[in-house]
């Protein structure tokens, strides 16, 4: 299987399997002297950790990250620096049960990988999806804070706008509320309503999808490219290549349809710190470069495949039966998708930024 790897310069590779002994990743190409510790990492993967509110999978894993390679003592502080050689991140797995798979093994899942997996490679790790599962994403998550501190500045914020049918209002937005509730939602209101919903959805075997917002404040002029290297570009796969994910915008997205072409441009004036748009209905990229403006960005989760409700399919011989999942999974898989999204933000603003300063030198 190929294509493990994402980014040009700032690149990560990740490896390891659901139900396996462990996972981990390779970051190759991030700079020399930069300070990071185990600690700043785990709080990042702590806040995508399984098992934390009722709302997502039982599954309890500590998600405990070990530092293998490329850092060294900081002999002023008591922290690591990193030392431009490949950074190994490795994550033990401990809470495994793939008996909770066995009902599974000659059956596909509607709305799973499993079918085309099968049908590509030959066979299937169906113990939680082997190497297709989400539990690949904490490496990223892992990977993604040490991407954060590549731009000088730079701040990632994601946040859960929608789950299911049921939006928040944005008239009370309040950033503080993010890190105060199960949903990183910044709708108090709507973070109570969505405990109701989903405490149903899961007595029920059923899920949710969700929709989840990223702005990213401190992005410099500059990054991207016009032609195939646009940022939008790369954010759009970069977000698409997370498990589940079957939509992706930028700025406006699909509202800017609807949209004149005077109420879509972001007009300027002259500001006392440089220009001042007075709109950023563009999600700060502009033919595929950074205005300096927050880069904006949405991207939509399926509901979780794998619910208890029994549905129609075939087995690996293809003949016809139904399935229904056991073992412990997200009622809304959007929910730990919050923190996962943020650090893809972060790779690709982090491969940008290391791009343009090779092509231009600042």
């Amino acid at each position: 299987m190929s294509h493990n790897s994402f980014g040009h310069l700032f690149r990560i590779t990740t490896w390891g399997e659901s139900h396996g002994p462990a996972i981990g990743c390779v970051i190759d190409g991030c700079p020399p002297g930069i300070n990071i510790t185990p600690e700043e990492i785990q709080s990042f993967l702590d806040k995508r950790r399984p098992g934390q509110s009722r709302h997502t999978t039982q599954r309890r894993e500590p998600d405990q990250v070990k530092i293998l390679s490329g850092v060294f003592e900081d002999e002023y502080t008591d922290g690591l620096r990193t030392t431009g050689t490949p950074i190994s991140l490795l994550i033990d797995n401990v809470d495994q049960r793939s008996k909770d798979y066995s009902n599974i093994k000659e059956s596909f899942r509607p709305g799973h990988a499993d079918y085309t997996y099968t049908k590509k490679y030959g066979l299937r790790d169906y113990r939680g999806g082997g190497r297709s599962s989400a539990r690949e994403t904490a490496m990223r998550v892992a990977a993604g804070a040490i991407a954060r501190k590549v731009i000088p500045g730079l701040k990632i914020t994601g946040a859960l706008v929608q789950i299911g049918e049921h939006k928040i209002n944005r008239d009370n937005w309040d950033d503080e509320q993010i890190n105060q509730n199960d949903f990183f939602c910044p709708d108090a209101d709507a973070a109570n309503e969505w405990a109701t919903i989903l405490d149903k959805v899961r007595k029920d075997g059923s899920s949710l999808g969700a929709v989840i917002e990223l702005t990213a404040t401190g992005v410099p002029l500059g990054l991207g490219a016009p032609v195939y290297g646009k940022l939008d570009q790369d954010l759009a796969s970069g977000l698409m290549s997370i498990n589940a994910v079957k939509a992706v915008e930028i700025g406006a997205g699909f509202d800017a349809a609807a949209l004149s072409g005077e109420q879509n441009a972001d007009e300027i004036r002259a500001g006392d710190k440089g220009p001042d748009f007075l709109s950023n209905n563009a999600g700060g990229i502009l033919g595929g470069i950074s205005t300096g403006q927050p880069v904006i960005a949405r991207f939509a989760v399926k509901p979780t495949s794998s619910i208890r409700t029994p549905r129609k399919t075939i087995n690996r011989d293809g003949s016809e039966t139904e399935v229904s999942t056991k073992g412990r999974h997200d009622p809304c898989v959007g929910i730990r998708a919050v923190p996962v999204g943020e650090a893809m933000m972060a790779l690709v603003l982090a491969d940008h930024y290391l791009r343009h300063r090779g092509q231009v030198g600042s």
